[in-house]
């Protein structure tokens, strides 16, 4: 059974992390919660310890015979800090002991992932940048905050993740997620594209994002800085990502195109309409006894060739994906030649095959190489085969 400390820090986020434990505890991890002092100001110890299952730790001398304050870090498979408060990230950077979060963080030999919150000030203020640039430095896992609302009336990045969010970072890193892309960063674009017709209607398809989204994740599992293009999806942001929410193809290639300028790879996992109407009613288009008018469709620019044939970086990696129904292999090789990508994953879709799935099987394409066939298997397994085909290459 893993072993997983969850340090929370005395910021209001810490209710949020009592949905943390659930996932965890639910999903058959042993969770040993360190609070703060503070912090047991916002959440009780009666709260932690029901939700875990056993006595939460908050003093350097309680059971000191067993010497809390050095046995927790050394036995840990994960420590996971959520929420990171300013103060925790400080102590953290400097490597002060004055309580038993900060010796455990000392402590331990495995993983650790920070999850911060505070306000937008504070989490850009140059000394917690300098900070956290110091934890990424000796390998911890700082995972951006997310924006939106934060206490009182403000507004603006420093907001806590998802706790799911969280989660699947932290079974991403669990599962030996290698830090190869360090320093990185990538773009990766998730969901499908909606083209309107009218107000209410358009032409779409049946991407739900969950292959982008894990992609998105597994990336910031493994290091990189992710900008996320997301095209009409309704899941929560993947933890770390930065989030760029689009609805058409023009949309997402301005997004892409614009994200692509810096990146060192960009994998386009979104399905993106190959065509979209000429032009869009205004009104809600009404049944006539005459039947319905024709839609005249323009094509849609092709994202994949123009940033493949563009590579405004030298070195940059381009990953495609290519949906398929039939001949699947022979297509997607036409593809890969079509679009000049360096990768192209290829799957068969259909009634409960890829899209709204949580599993997928791919056949990856090598441009000059052979080709790498994954399994049936959990989304995040794909997007672990793709970063290790792109790591290499960067």
């Amino acid at each position: 059974m893993p072993q997983v400390v969850l340090g929370v820090s005395a910021g209001i986020a810490a209710y949020k992390a009592c949905e943390l434990l659930r996932l965890f505890t639910e999903s058959g991890h042993d969770v040993q919660v360190i609070p703060t002092r503070d912090a047991l100001k916002f959440v009780g110890a009666p709260t932690w310890e029901a939700l875990s299952g056993r006595p939460a730790a908050t003093d350097v001398w309680e059971n000191v015979h067993e010497v809390p304050h050095v046995r927790i870090g050394k036995n840990a498979d994960l420590v996971v800090v959520a929420p990171a408060t300013a103060d925790t990230l400080a102590r953290a950077a400097h490597g002060l002991a004055n309580d038993l979060l900060t010796n455990t963080l000392l402590t331990a030999r495995c993983p650790i992932v920070f999850a911060p919150a505070m306000h937008t000030e504070m989490w850009e203020h140059p000394a917690t940048r300098a900070n956290v640039a110091t934890l990424r430095s000796r390998g911890a896992i700082v995972i951006d905050p997310a924006s939106g609302r934060l206490t009182g009336a403000d507004t603006g990045p420093g907001r806590l993740p998802d706790p799911s969010a969280i989660f699947e970072t932290c079974l991403a890193v669990l599962r030996g997620a290698p830090r190869d892309l360090e320093g990185r960063h990538v773009v990766v674009s998730a969901g499908g594209t909606r083209e309107a017709i009218d107000p209410v209607r358009f032409i779409g398809n049946r991407s739900s994002g969950l292959q982008g989204y894990a992609l998105a994740r597994t990336a910031v599992a493994r290091g990189a800085t992710v900008t996320l293009v997301a095209a009409n999806v309704a899941l929560p942001d993947p933890a770390g990502a930065r989030v760029v929410r689009v609805e058409s193809a023009l949309e997402l290639r301005e997004a892409v195109v614009g994200a692509a300028a810096s990146a060192d790879a960009v994998v386009m996992a979104a399905a993106v309409a190959d065509f979209r109407p000429v032009s869009r009613a205004e009104s809600k288009i009404k049944k006539t006894a005459a039947g319905p008018a024709p839609i005249e469709l323009a094509e849609n620019p092709d994202i994949l060739a123009e940033i493949s044939a563009a590579r405004p970086r030298p070195g940059q990696v381009i990953v495609g994906f290519a949906a398929e129904t039939d001949d699947v292999l022979a297509n997607g090789q036409a593809k890969l030649a079509r679009k000049g990508c360096d990768l192209l994953v290829v799957n068969q879709v259909g009634p409960g095959l890829a899209f709204g799935t949580p599993d997928n099987a791919a056949t990856i394409l090598v441009a000059g190489g052979d080709p790498v066939e994954v399994p049936r298997g959990p989304k995040d397994t794909l997007a672990d085969a793709v970063w290790n085909l792109v790591a290499p290459r960067l």
